[in-house]
């Protein structure tokens, strides 16, 4: 586990330092922010740490930004995923943003690396969208579409429903994705918004699923393809 935490952290602190340059501009600002940071138990009695949060730095015209998210296994001690892609991010309207840049995950099994571009920003009814098109070190294409929409039920308590789809154009069996459409996730959150979007902790349910031949592999290697999950943890930004 440490070596692929030690191979994340070259990759990025790498990639961040090479990047702060083209950043560069008059005031810049930076932050962090967390989406989640939750302790996850599931129907078949595992316990898991999920993480989804990014760093940036930058100004509105341009933005270099960091996202990390992963999944620790408490049963097995172990990481089952781990992402970190950095990307330059820039306007090209009112709501919505283009990006580009890397990507590298290292779960158990294969690292593979991949180029990436998508858009982030509002779709209407402010629905928050977030769609990226990778493209493997081994030449495969693949996406990832996600949408979250946060509904005020009164000045600090948010329900926040959420999606995310994962598809792929050809299918690669060393980090058992297949082709078409091979993951799931659909959640719900309820938080609390403890003082001024900084700390809201919440409480929710999510359920996973994979589908066709993606499943399938999982399958055989033993490994759960649907799950319901109970969810507790905090959302922050600094």
């Amino acid at each position: 586990m440490m070596k692929k935490i030690t191979t994340q952290l070259i990759f990025a602190g790498a990639m961040w330092t090479s990047a702060i340059g083209i950043a560069h501009a008059e005031d810049p600002y930076y932050g962090l922010q967390m989406e989640e940071f939750e302790y996850r138990a599931t129907d078949t009695g595992g316990d898991l740490f999920v993480w989804n949060g990014d760093a940036f730095y930058g100004t509105d015209a341009l933005k270099v930004r960091l996202e990390s998210n992963g999944e620790y296994n408490f049963d097995e001690s172990a990481l089952e995923t781990l992402t970190s892609q950095l990307t330059l991010q820039t306007p090209i309207s009112d709501f919505w943003d283009i990006k580009g840049g890397l990507r590298l995950d290292s779960p158990k099994g294969t690292n593979r690396g991949y180029a990436v571009v998508g858009l982030t920003g509002l779709a209407p009814q402010w629905f928050e969208v977030d769609t990226d098109l990778y493209l493997s070190e081994e030449g495969d294409l693949s996406l990832s579409f996600d949408v979250e929409y946060e509904l005020l039920l009164t000045n600090y308590l948010i329900l926040t429903p959420s999606a995310e789809l994962n598809g792929a154009f050809s299918s690669d069996r060393e980090i058992g994705s297949g082709s078409g459409l091979n993951s799931a996730e659909l959640g719900v959150r309820l938080s609390y918004d403890v003082w001024d979007r900084t700390l809201s902790p919440y409480v929710g349910v999510v359920y996973e699923r994979k589908f066709g031949q993606t499943a399938n592999w999982a399958k055989e290697e033993g490994e759960e393809v649907a799950s319901w999950q109970f969810v507790i943890g905090t959302k922050f930004l600094f």
